[in-house]
Formats: C-alpha cells, structure tokens, sequence
C-alpha cells in the first residue's frame, strides 16, 4: 500500500480485501483510509471496495466512516461515486435517520444520470449507469420511508427515470421495476402512484413470462397499501393464475393472499388449497399451510367455513400445521357456535370427522383432532349412530397400520372410546345388546394395551377398565357416576372447582394457620372487572358497567377553507384528516389503507378495510342529506336509485370474467354490498347515504383524467351530514398533491382577509394555539406492529373521553398524530408521527372504553415520551 505504483496499490487493496478478517480491520483500517485522496480514480474506487467489504465483516469497525463517505460521494469521477454507493447503500438501510440530509445530493446524483451527463462509457444499450441508477433508487426507498419531507424532493426525479427508462429493453425494465418498488415504498404520491400501475400494466400486457413476473411482483406490492389499483388487471391476474409456468404461478399466489378480504377469502382458499394439494415442494407448502391459517383466522366468513377449511389443510398437511392452530380449533368447537346455536357447529364437525374414521391413512395432527370431536360431541352425529361410532373408534384403535405406530394418537383414541362408553351405557334408549357388544369388544381393547410400556397409554386403559367395573355395581349408579366423571360439554370448564365439593381441602390446615397469623383472607377476582381494570390501570371500587343505552353522540362541524390551497412547494406537511371509523385510514391518497390494527378481530382489517369511500369520486349533492344512523348503516336494504333504474342489461360475464368478479370483490374502488356469506353477513364499506348503480368489476370504466383544480368548498373526510358541507363539483380524488407538475392553469385565489397571514390549516380555527410538537407520520399498519414491539419505552394515561371514535381519531389528529387504522368494532385506534425537535417516531394506541380513553405512547428516546403525552393529554382535556 506504500508502493509508488499505483498498480501494486490496487493489488494490494485486492488482496485486502479477499484476505481480510474482522481481527484485521483495526489494523489496516487507517492505511486504506489514507489512499482515500489517492490521485488514481482505480485507487480510490478499490478503497471504497475495501471500507465495503470491512462494512460486512464487521459494521461497528467502519460506522465512524460515514463523513469520509460522504466525501467519496462527491468525487469527480463517476466510478467511485458509483463504488461508494453500496457502502452508503448498506449504511443508510441499518441508519437511515442519520443519512437524511444526503437526500438532495442523490437526487442531485440520479438526475445527473439519467440526463446522460455522465461518459458514454457508462452506458448500457443506451441506459446511462443502470446499475448505479439501481442502487440509487433503493437508497432513496429507505430514506423516504415514512418519510414526507425527503420524500416530496425525490418525485420530480422518479417521474423522469421512470420515463426515461421506458426503452423496450432488459435493463430499462429492470430500472422500472426499481421505481415502482420505490414509488410503492416512500410517502404517496397520485400522480407517480399512477405511473407506476400504468407501467405495471404494460408488464402483465406482455407477453414474456419474465415481463409478467415483474408485473405480478410490483401489483402485490402496489395493492397492500392501495388496493384500487388491482381492479384494473383482474383477469390478466386470473390468467397468470393459470399459466403453466411455475415460477409465474407461485408468484401470483402471493398476489392473491396479499388481496385477501372477507368477501374474496373463499375463492382464494380454494386456489390456496389447489396449489397445496398438487404441489410437492416443501418450502411452498409450508408457506401455503401458514397463508392459509392466517387468512382462515382472519376473514373467515363464518364458524363452520373456519372449521371446514382448517381440517382440509389438517388433511393434506397436517404435519406443517402449528399446535397453536389446532388448539384454536378445538377451543372454537368447544365454544360452540353462534346465536346461541352451539350445537350446529358441533355437529357439522362431529360429521366431518366421523366421515374420517375410514380412511386408510389419517396423519397425526388431524388424527389428534378426530378423536377430541368424537370423543366430546360423539353423540351428536347426525350422520352415524353412537354404537356404530364407538365401533368405528375401536376398530381404528387395534389397526397398527392405520396408526402407523403412533402411541398418542392411540392414547387419545382410548379416551374417546371412554367418553364415549360414558354416553352408550348411560342412554336406556340404545338396544342392550349392542350395550353388551360395544362393551366386551371395548374391555378387550383395554385389557390389550394396559401393559403397555408407555404409562400414559397404560393409565388411559386402567381409566376404561375403571369405568366399567363401577358399572357393574348397578344400572342406578351410572347417571351419578358420569355425571361427575365424564361430564358433558365441560371441557372449558375448571376442574378443581365443582359444585359443593372443595377439591383441595386437604389445604384447608394450612389456609387455617396463614389467617392465623394474620394473612388477610383470599377474595375471588371477578374475571370482566379485572380485566377492565387491568387495561385501565385502576383497581378496585370503581365505577361498574353502564347497561343502558347510550346518548346518540353530536358530530363536530369543521369549518370550510376559503378556496382550495395552489401546491405547496416548500415540503409543509398538509394539513391532517381524521379517519373514517369504516376502517379507512385518512390522510393518504385513495385507496391507500394498513392492514389489521392492533387487537383487530377476525372480520376486520387487511385489503377489507380498504375498500371504502376514499377510492370513489365525489358527487355533486343538490342538499345535505341526514347524519347516518350508525344503529341502521349496516342493515338497511339497498335501495334502487333512478340511475339503477335505467342501468341497461349487462352481458353475460365469461367464466373468466365471473372468477376475476369473486377474486377481487371488496377491493378497489367498488363498494361491497351487504351479503350473506356462510351465514355471517359483510358489512357494507360504501357510503349508505349516496347510492350508485352496481358495476361489475370486469367492466368498470377507467377513471377519467382529473381536471384542473377551482374553487370550492373542501369536502369534509368525516362525512358526518354537515348542512354547509358540499361535495365540489371537480374529482378531488387524490389526496396528496403533485408537487412537480404544473397546472396547466391555477386556481383563482380568494380576496385576503384583513389578517396579513393567511390560514393553511383547515382545522386551525378549532385547534390548540399551543404549536404541535408532533408532524404526522406516514406508517402502513405491518410498519406500525413492527415498530411497536421494538419500541422500549412507552408511557401510560387515561383520559375522559366522551365522544365517538371518530372525534377522538379527530381530535389526535390535531395534535400531529397521523391515524394509521381505525377500528370500530374494540373502539381503537393508532397513530404515529414525528417529534419535531428530536426527530425520533412516536406510537400511539387510543381505546374507548366506558367514555374514558386509554393511551399508550411508545418512543425509542424515552426523554420524549413525557411532553408528547403531556402535549396529546393536554389537547383531549382542553377540548
């Protein structure tokens, strides 16, 4: 490294870096860093390739180097920038908040790019620096993530890359497929979020397989936070599905689970369950099983859908099947079903898995589950006799074949044949020879295996055995002995806690001594009033449960702004807007909507929760209709309008047309009508006060370009029946600005007030006059869950609260929080935003709970934590 020929210089960080180890990095780090300012370009790239590679070895060797990278960033020659950029790359994707003010440099970089400013000898067929344009991209992904401000300066230059790099060749498509990624990934933008889906089409449009992928890959990523996007490429989706490559095939799988609501959830299991049973790879199986738990647990439509769709993924992969997936299963049937129809779900179950016990071959998790149902709820079958069921349990008990040598399972199999004996020998109903049958061939199978070698099997055979010799005392014996020792339905029952019977008194000695020495006496806790006291922070004494109704709650009225604001080019964040308590998350542009918030239940969140009325265009209204009633939104009929009246006949869909209508129903901007699924009604997501005709998804026009901005009244977001709010005349459709792109005419702008300062803030006539310490911050719901169990610190307040959900998302919103989901049915909601001095993320989670409201602030910095509860608390208060 000290030679004077630069080229045994070069070899020689060559050999540094093939030959270095993490021992070796203290020693030889300040040598390369002296060749830093070498006066050879090779040089200077070979040292980037060094710092690098000491990067990966060892990250906190290097982490100091970042000053010195951000020189190298800047050097006159084109491939050491381009070499220092994956160095920065791998920095910034650990750290990106310590490389924020880089932003303008690289889009200062990227734009120098792809202006062909840099030699011809960086081009490839005619792309300049494609890869560094690549990495370029990537850097700029993580630095906008959540990240409005950094953001808005990279949109002028993704536009024209985009652009740009539509050639028709690899390369350019691979700088494309960047883009979207990129686009999809930083803070929305309409205008680029529209490019980016008009590109993907051209991808599926294609036909190269390869084209296809990227199309299917970027669409997956497109749809999770904006899912209107997905309902223009329904049947070239369906199409991919069908294609015989593989490849292509297993990628749009996870374009569907991706999509997966409650009211396309049983189509996209079917083709779940499809892939899974003619497919032979292990790791796509086991990705499969998992999907299709998950979306089971989520979306399904209804108890017995649940069930049914849980024992089929038993059936083919029960192996792959968590144990938390099962137990959730047997606790579901245990539970019964619902409208106090316990013993319909019962009995669908009991029928499927008695329609199993003639199988050749049942694996061992379905096998577990069999003989729990039959063993509980045997009796209810409807399909089988109980004789003949306890016969069946017998006779696949002696099969070693069947069993394939399983000991549990067979240890399992003893006890269902013991509930069961339990409900044959206690019935006068049942035929007393076959009493006599069922028992002599149940006492030989007992007697078989009580030497086993394995106590649990040989207890379980003893416990038969047991039971019958009781019986023989006495036919008047049986009732009483089985109602103590099998008791019906009492699986989710306490054992140690019966009716006039203390099981542990033989405790009741030493309980004596402890209150004589002054211990204070046990009292029971009240399982609902601890836990609302637990979640509250409060302890006994109280105010108790409110069971009367409660008062229609008024909605806020917001004031109007003057006229709609031209683009703001200085990177102010615009102003915050409260949630739709429909599950919409506000504030984003149409469509763009989290996943399940925090304590979300079964039917609620994901895609679901995005098809609301954000992705529809506004209409004019001639008046103010009534606030909805929240009691009735959900159950009042579709009423036909004379738009619906004199809607002509549609044509018969295609096969492919009717599989893209179930696939993407509930996603993108069509509303989803209140149906019956499986028994369990879908809430209707659209707006009950303004009806539109009914357009199927194959056929819905493409949205017509937006006009240019005028004057009008801002729509209230809440939608709460204002009488002075009116929808404006113009498609206000998108909800975050084009910073770049002119208009082609600007807005007329209002007289000035006598007030030199004009008001940006719609919602500044009602808010604080304390300035925020907080400025919302843009996280999809996945984002939110990850930070929130990483966060360390947190800080606790409860609050009277007595308003509605939306008015308390309102509320925070005012306060900087931005709403990333809203969920009516636990009355919660979460946000996040921005310390502003310090820069550091804050979480918020707020649940209504008997007109309180509870808060949990998390923070990496637990300095902050103090004042940004005091600044939310302070702010409920006062208003």
């Amino acid at each position: 490294m000290a030679s004077a020929n630069f080229l045994e210089v070069a070899g020689a960080l060559t050999a540094c870096m093939r030959l270095a180890t993490c021992d070796m990095i203290p020693a030889l780090v300040d040598r390369v860093l002296k060749l830093a300012g070498h006066a050879k370009e090779l040089v200077r790239k070979k040292v980037a390739m060094v710092l690098h590679r000491f990067y990966q070895l060892d990250p906190n060797a290097v982490a100091h180097l970042g000053e010195a990278m951000r020189r190298t960033l800047c050097d006159k020659d084109p491939s050491v920038m381009a070499a220092a950029l994956c160095l920065l790359h791998d920095m910034i994707q650990a750290k990106p908040a310590e490389f924020k003010e880089l932003v303008p440099s690289f889009v200062s970089i990227l734009k120098q790019i792809i202006e062909h400013r840099l030699p011809r000898d960086f081009d490839y067929h005619r792309i300049p620096a494609p890869w560094a344009q690549l990495r370029l991209l990537r850097i700029l992904a993580n630095l906008g993530r959540a990240d409005q401000r950094c953001s808005e300066g990279c949109y002028e230059v993704l536009s024209d890359a985009m652009r740009r790099a539509d050639t028709g060749i690899n390369v350019g498509y691979a700088i494309i497929y960047e883009c979207i990624r990129t686009v999809t990934t930083i803070y929305p933008n309409a205008t680029l979020l529209d490019e980016a889906a008009k590109s993907i089409a051209r991808f599926l449009a294609s036909e190269n397989n390869n084209l296809k992928y990227l199309g299917i890959t970027g669409l997956a990523q497109l749809v999770e936070s904006h899912p209107k996007y997905a309902a223009e490429h329904q049947l070239a989706v369906i199409e991919c599905l069908e294609d015989g490559d593989e490849t292509l095939k297993r990628k749009t799988l996870d374009l569907l689970y991706r999509m997966i609501n409650p009211v396309n959830v049983e189509f996209i299991a079917d083709k779940l369950i499809h892939s899974l049973e003619t497919s032979t790879d292990e790791f796509l199986r086991k990705a499969l099983v998992s999907r299709l738990c998950t979306a089971a647990e989520r979306f399904a439509p209804s108890n017995e859908w649940y069930v049914a769709t849980v024992l089929r993924v038993l059936e083919l992969a029960g192996n792959l099947v968590q144990p938390e997936v099962t137990q959730t299963l047997i606790s579901l049937v245990a539970e019964g079903g619902e409208d106090d129809d316990d013993d319909a779900l019962r009995v669908s179950a009991v029928d499927r898995c008695a329609a199993m016990l003639d199988w050749e071959a049942i694996p061992d998790a379905l096998l577990h589950i069999l003989a729990w149902v039959l063993g509980e709820y045997g009796a209810l079958a409807s399909e089988l006799d109980i004789c003949s069921l306890g016969q069946a349990l017998i006779e696949l008990c002696n099969d070693d074949a069947r069993l394939r040598g399983s000991v549990k399972s067979r240890a399992l199999l003893i006890t269902a044949c013991t509930k069961t004996a339990g409900r044959i020998l206690e019935r006068s109903d049942i035929d007393t020879t076959l009493q006599t049958d069922f028992k002599t061939d149940a006492k030989a199978l007992a007697s078989k295996f009580a030497t086993s070698a394995n106590l649990d099997l040989q207890q379980r055979c003893i416990e038969l055995l047991g039971v019958f010799d009781v019986l023989e005392d006495g036919p008047n014996t049986s009732e009483e002995f089985f109602a103590q020792v099998l008791p019906y339905d009492a699986s989710l029952e306490d054992a140690l806690t019966s009716d006039g019977n203390d099981a542990l008194s033989f405790l009741d000695k030493f309980v004596a001594s402890a209150l004589q020495a002054g211990a204070a006496p046990y009292a029971p806790p009240n399982d609902e009033e601890d836990e609302i006291n637990t979640e509250f922070g409060t302890t006994g004494g109280g105010a108790s449960l409110k069971y009367e109704a409660y008062e229609k709650p008024t909605f806020p009225v917001y004031p109007n702004p003057a006229a709609v604001q031209p683009p703001n080019m200085g990177g102010t964040p615009p102003p915050v807007t409260a949630p739709n308590v429909s599950g919409n998350t506000p504030g984003l542009p149409p469509g763009r909507s989290g996943g399940n918030a925090i304590g979300a239940g079964r039917l609620s969140g994901g895609l679901a929760a995005a098809s609301g009325p954000w992705g529809a265009k506004p209409q004019l209204q001639q008046q103010a209709p009534p606030p909805p009633d929240y009691n009735t939104a959900y159950s009042t009929p579709h009423r036909t309008t004379d738009i619906e009246q004199d809607t002509p006949p549609t044509r018969e869909l295609t096969e492919k047309e009717r599989m893209a209508a179930a696939l993407f129903g509930g996603v993108g901007d069509s509303k989803t009508k209140t149906t019956s699924i499986g028994g369990r009604k879908s809430n209707q997501t659209g707006s009950a006060r303004r009806p539109k005709p009914e357009v199927s998804p194959s056929s819905a026009p493409a949205p017509s370009p937006i006009p240019p901005p005028v004057p009008a009244p801002e729509i209230s977001l809440l939608d709460l029946g204002d009488d002075e709010i009116t929808a404006p005349t113009t498609n206000t459709s998108a909800s975050v600005f084009d910073n770049f792109a002119i208009p082609a005419t600007l807005p007329p702008v209002a007289p000035p007030a006598p007030a030199p300062q004009a008001v940006l803030d719609p919602f500044a006539a009602i808010s604080s006059s304390t300035p925020n310490i907080l400025a919302p911050a843009k996280l999809s719901t996945a984002d939110f869950g990850t930070r929130w169990t990483s966060s360390r610190h947190d800080r606790k307040a409860l609050v009277n609260a007595p308003f509605a959900l939306d008015v308390l998302a309102s509320k925070l919103a005012l306060c900087g929080l931005h709403p990333v989901e809203a969920i009516p049915t636990t009355q919660e909601v979460i946000l996040a935003a921005t310390h502003l001095a310090s820069g550091v993320l804050c979480l918020c989670h707020a649940k209504l709970h008997l007109n309180k409201v509870n808060l949990i602030v998390k923070a990496s910095d637990a300095s902050i934590l103090q004042s940004v509860l005091d600044s939310i608390v302070s702010s409920l208060e006062s208003s």
